[in-house]
């Protein structure tokens, strides 16, 4: 991967971040934020993977549209 798409790549996952009110909830404490990337890190190594990524997608898709639509008011 390129630089350039790197940095895009690590924009964009940091906005995923803040999209999700993280920063917010956290108080913009990063090793709260870290710890709960990598306990979701850890639970697609340990449990039941695909039901895990199926609800994170949902949620993620569901989460996706309601900003959408916000952005439209």
């Amino acid at each position: 991967m390129k630089r350039r798409e790197r940095t895009r790549q690590l924009i964009e996952l940091g906005g995923l971040v803040a999209k999700a009110g993280l920063v917010e909830l956290t108080e913009d404490d990063r090793a709260v934020i870290l710890g709960l990337l990598t306990e979701a890190a850890a639970r697609l190594r340990d449990g039941d993977r695909e039901q895990m990524l199926t609800l994170w997608r949902r949620r993620g898709r569901r989460a996706f549209a309601q900003a959408e639509a916000q952005d439209r008011e």
